[in-house]
């Protein structure tokens, strides 16, 4: 049975929009916090002009869930952008955590987004959710934006969602199918760099089960078995019908996308296994990239 009441930030994004669908399709009230005039009783205004967000909001909820965070497949990463990708981050999700740290033992339970990009570049490790954090520029945003959610206190049962590229049209699949459809799908870099991802069903059934169950700390959202990118690209080609043909060099990569966004996005290496998920019983739906892929694409 879905719980009654969830407010969520950050749902106009395909994780948000999504969840919403799921949760209310089981009866549950769903509010949204959003940054603009709210057009509904189900809508309400936060983050005016740097006003903090009063508990009483929040009070009564059965959780409250951070989604925020600006794009990081928008490029070029300008010194701009990547600041604006942290404040996105950081901002909404130290005003929940205040807001919750008010209702002390009273507060619902917390899911604040983050990001499996905090190992960073792994090769060779098999990475879960007690691994150190990497050295990379999301690595570093991701530690910063896991502990703004952590202010919200001990009293505040606290889940870190560390999500994987989303296997969805709108998600990792955009760039790869547009490729895919030129006839210019191949290895990126040398291909055998392993590429955390999970489907977009299998994420919010992963933020539900989270939210339904006692779990709380640090949980990776990704899928069972490892892929690499020849392994992503490959299966999306077979399912598009286009070849799997041409390489994208790394120098080709870093010099079209920036180093940053390039080694974050791309190059980076990551085998992350999903071990609190698995051990708190979660069965997933889709079990393989190419399950992922193949419900996604239809």
């Amino acid at each position: 049975m879905a719980p009654s009441r969830i407010i969520i930030a950050g749902a106009s994004g395909l994780i948000g929009r999504a969840l919403t669908a799921s949760l209310r399709a089981d009866g549950a009230e769903v509010i949204h916090l959003v940054r603009r005039p709210p057009r509904g009783p189900h809508e309400v205004a936060w983050l005016q002009a740097g006003d903090a967000l009063s508990p009483d909001i929040l009070a009564g909820a059965d959780a409250v869930i951070g989604l925020n965070g600006a794009s990081i497949g928008r490029l070029p990463w300008t010194p701009g952008y990547r600041d604006t990708l942290r404040t996105s981050r950081l901002t909404p999700t130290r005003t929940l955590a205040s807001a919750l740290r008010a209702l002390g033992a009273d507060a619902p339970a917390f899911l604040s987004a983050s990001a499996v990009g905090r190992y960073g570049h792994r090769p060779g490790e098999l990475l879960d959710e007690g691994s150190s954090a990497g050295d990379t520029f999301l690595a570093h945003l991701c530690v910063e934006w896991e502990g703004a959610a952590e202010t919200a206190g001990d009293q505040v049962r606290t889940v870190l969602l560390r999500t994987a590229s989303v296997v969805h049209p709108e998600a990792v699949l955009k760039p790869l199918t547009r490729l895919a459809r030129l006839g210019l799908a191949g290895p990126l870099g040398t291909g055998r760099q392993v590429w955390p991802w999970i489907s977009l069903e299998d994420e919010v059934r992963g933020i539900r089960h989270a939210m339904e169950s006692d779990l709380s700390g640090p949980m990776n959202l990704t899928g069972p078995t490892p892929a690499t990118a020849a392994d992503i690209v490959r299966a999306l080609s077979r399912r598009l019908h286009r070849p799997y043909l041409l390489p994208a060099p790394a120098w080709a990569l870093r010099l079209g996308l920036g180093r940053a966004a390039a080694d974050c996005l791309l190059l980076a290496d990551a085998d992350v296994a999903p071990r609190v998920l698995l051990r708190s019983g979660f069965a997933f739906r889709h079990r393989t990239a190419q399950d992922a892929i193949d419900a996604a694409i239809g």
